[in-house]
């Protein structure tokens, strides 16, 4: 039997879908095929290693893709992260493709003293997190 296929997405495939794919990876297990992408290819953002290293996943060997419309049209759900990707996302041409947008801000774009910044990065991860748990008890 084939896994549900998820594919996030986000402008850049640096914080937000990478920190999705992290916690839909582990909190999911075998049971679904996960993979990221962005608009653009913005490499990993440091930041979002570091909170995720605190919750003990790894990101590290995660790529920073930009989305493929191959993959795109073969996934069974298509989240964006931002609203961003959600307005320019490709046009998903398979009928059967469930998308849906969940919005959280752009950690990357917090400004003030490191500290302050790394607040936002968690806080982001957390309500991910939170958000990828509900999906997992309830399907949506």
């Amino acid at each position: 039997m084939n896994k549900p296929f998820i594919y996030f997405l986000c402008t850049g495939n640096s914080c937000r879908s990478q920190i999705a794919d992290g916690f839909m990876k582990m909190l999911g297990g075998d049971k679904y095929e996960v993979k990221s992408a962005g608009l653009e290819a913005h490499g990993l953002n440091p930041r979002a290693i570091q909170v995720m290293n605190e919750v003990g996943i790894d990101i590290t060997k995660h790529t920073s893709d930009v989305i493929d419309p191959e993959i795109l049209n073969r996934a069974d759900y298509v989240i964006t992260l931002c609203g961003h990707a959600d307005e320019h996302c490709p046009v998903v041409m398979n009928p059967n493709v469930v998308k849906w947008h969940w919005g959280f801000d752009d950690p990357a774009k917090a400004t003030g003293t490191e500290e302050e910044i790394i607040v936002q990065f968690r806080a982001v991860r957390d309500s991910i997190k939170s958000r990828i748990e509900k999906f997992l008890s309830e399907g949506i």
